[in-house]
This record gives C-alpha cells, sequence and structure tokens, in this order.
C-alpha cells in the first residue's frame, strides 16, 4: 500500500481508502470478510455515508482495538432515523444521528468530520447560518472532530469552504468523465476544475475521492460517455495524479469487488497509463498537461508531469511549489528540445517550449 500525509495533520492516508455506497448489499458476513481484508492491505481510510445503517455493526466489529490505525470520514447531514439512508439540515437531527454513530462504532471522535453534500449556494448558507457549521467547530474544539471537511461536487462550493480557512479535506468527485465535462456530476469546465485542485493543494487540502469510476459506467463502452472503457487502474491512477488528491475511495459490493481495485497495487506503468482518455477530451483541453508521464521516458531524465504541476502550483500560488521543485535532480532546463515528449503527447503539449517557460520562471 501507498500512503499520503495529510498537509494539516501528521495522517498519513492509505491511496486507496473504502466508500460505503454499495456494501450493503452483501450479508453481515461479507461485509466482514471484506473489510478485514481492507484492513490486510493495508487500507486504513474509510467513510461513513451508508445507504442503510446496516454495515456500522460490522465496521465497529472489525476495528474493535484498532482505532487509533484507522481514519473515519462522518458525515454532518447524512442521517440514518428509519434505517435508511436520508438528507437533513435540521441541527438537531444530525447532532443525533452522529452521536449515535459514535456509539455504534465505540469511539468518542472522528478523525473527519463533513459537511454532507453541499452542492448548492442556498445548501451552503443553510449550514453557515443555521448552526451546523458552529456545532461542528465547537465539536474540533472538543477533539470530537479532529479535521473539518466537506462533501460536494460542485468546485464554487468547495472554494467557499476553502476561504473559510477550516477545512483539512474535501470529498470531491473525480475522474475523466466529470473533469472534461461530461456526467451528472461533471459541475465546471476541465480549466476550472484543475485550478480547483490546485487551489486545493496550495491551501493545504487535501481530498478524498468519490466517484472514481462514474458510478461504473467508465468500466463500461456500452455506458462511457466515451464509448471506450477504462479500467478501475487507469481510474485510479487518473484521481491520485490530480493535485491535493490523498486517497481514492471505490465504493465495493464485496470482497471480489475489493480484489479487483487492490489489483492496482501491483499494476505496471503500461497498466497504470490512462493517455488514452486524450482521444476523447474536448478541444478546450488541448494543450494542457494533465502529468499522465505518458511522455516518459525523457532521454535526459526529466519528470515532465511533475515538472509540470509544480509550475502550475506555483502559477496558482503556492509558495512552496518552488521548494519542490528546486529539489529535483533533473529540472526543465536540461531539455534538449528533442521532440520525442511532444510525440507521445495524447493531449498535443507543446512541452518544448513549456520547459523553456519553466525553466526561465525557476530560474534554473
Amino acid at each position: 500500500m501507498e500512503y499520503r500525509k495529510l498537509p494539516h495533520g501528521d495522517e498519513r492516508i492509505s491511496v486507496i481508502g473504502l466508500g460505503m455506497g454499495y456494501i450493503h448489499e452483501g450479508s453481515e458476513e461479507e461485509i466482514e470478510k471484506t473489510l478485514r481484508l481492507a484492513r490486510s492491505s493495508g487500507i486504513n481510510f474509510f467513510d461513513m455515508a451508508a445507504a442503510e445503517v446496516k454495515p456500522y455493526s460490522c465496521y465497529s466489529r472489525v476495528f474493535e482495538g484498532q482505532r487509533e490505525q484507522v481514519y473515519l470520514q462522518m458525515h454532518f447531514g447524512a442521517v440514518y432515523d428509519s434505517g435508511k439512508y436520508g438528507w437533513s439540515r435540521d441541527p438537531e437531527e444530525i447532532r443525533r444521528n452522529f452521536e449515535d454513530l459514535l456509539k455504534t462504532m465505540g469511539t468518542d471522535y472522528t478523525d473527519f468530520g463533513f459537511v454532507h453534500c453541499i452542492d448548492e449556494t442556498d445548501d451552503f448558507h443553510q449550514i453557515m447560518e443555521g448552526g451546523i457549521w458552529d456545532y461542528m467547530k465547537h465539536l474540533k474544539q472538543d477533539g470530537i472532530i479532529r479535521h473539518l471537511g466537506v462533501s460536494t461536487h460542485n468546485p464554487e462550493i468547495l472554494r467557499r469552504f476553502l476561504d473559510t480557512g477550516k477545512i483539512d479535506l474535501a470529498m470531491f468527485s473525480i475522474n475523466p468523465a466529470y473533469d472534461y465535462s461530461t456526467g451528472t456530476y461533471g459541475i465546471g469546465a476541465a480549466d476550472e476544475r484543475g485550478r480547483l485542485y490546485q487551489e486545493c493543494e496550495k491551501n493545504g487540502v487535501g481530498i478524498s475521492v468519490m466517484k472514481p469510476f462514474g458510478g461504473g459506467q467508465l468500466l463500461d463502452a456500452k455506458t462511457s460517455p466515451f464509448q471506450t472503457a477504462l479500467t478501475k487502474t487507469q481510474c485510479i491512477q487518473y484521481a491520485l495524479d490530480r493535485p491535493a488528491v490523498m486517497t481514492v475511495l471505490p465504493g465495493v459490493r464485496n470482497s471480489e469487488d475489493l480484489r479487483q481495485v487492490l489489483e492496482y497495487l501491483d499494476a505496471d506503468e503500461e497498466e497504470r497509463d490512462y493517455s488514452v482518455i486524450g482521444r476523447f477530451t474536448p478541444a478546450s483541453a488541448e494543450g494542457v498537461c494533465v502529468y499522465c508521464n505518458h511522455c516518459q521516458p525523457c532521454p535526459k531524465g526529466l519528470d515532465v508531469g511533475m515538472i509540470n504541476k509544480y509550475y502550475d502550483l506555483a502559477l496558482a500560488g503556492d509558495e512552496m511549489a518552488k521548494g519542490h521543485y528546486e529539489k529535483l535532480s533533473v529540472k526543465a532546463g536540461a531539455c534538449i528540445q528533442c521532440g520525442h515528449c511532444e510525440r507521445r503527447c495524447p493531449f498535443h503539449v507543446k512541452q518544448e517550449k513549456r520547459m523553456q517557460e519553466i525553466a526561465a520562471y525557476f530560474g534554473a
């Protein structure tokens, strides 16, 4: 398993986490089997927004005695008074459901307390003015929430939470379909969403990724908006290559689904290569580096994707990006303008010119 450190914290989070969207479909025995496989495989990050209350007692049994080794992402606004998933903005109902979840899970805190599914401006104002945000901030002061966060599909809403300066993690939907303006939750154009990820990294806010497979549509050529099937490994790698991403949270139904997801860990570079998306991205995405490193290997050893990422982050105002760039063993100035990367780039990025720009910008 690979791990990434939360910028504002000491937590080292597994790059593959576990979503709860479909796990209720199995028996309790199968749920526990799936969770034990997750833990034995090094997964330590778990989302707590289930479709029904059934899985929570299973999670509690599996996590008994190892609470400090797992990170839980609990949602304020997801309620289960009927035993099934519901949605609420009532502070008292949210408080009651949160306390019930803590009791069921046998814990007295959550690692991440998330405002649940805020996609509209009215929702944002209701949270901020209706007492829910204040309640969550008090819980953080008391140590009951270790880190504040939000789940949303809307870039503008996430920016509003970034502006509070209070969140450390955001749950956001990331996959090629959404990033390139297709799919139900593909809010925002490619360049806008790309800037958002850079803004999160600049502000030290990590991202936990929901819907990495687009609800499964990307895995089937018949349902993919691109008429081309991607693999789970390609989708996971795509999400992990976006700035600020800490972990990808695929929903699984059972242990077999999880085994398929875990194939990512043993996949080689060819299996992780998602450059095929260059064939179906819109004209607005042409010439934009997405850090896929399909241009590799560079004959001079440049990590072209990483060099581009640090440059983009620096342009976005990330003061640490220059320091990261300067630590690279081979910098943009080493480019010999051989054209190898440009011939291989599926997005037709003019990397030779860009390397000159980057070298001039960083003064190397």
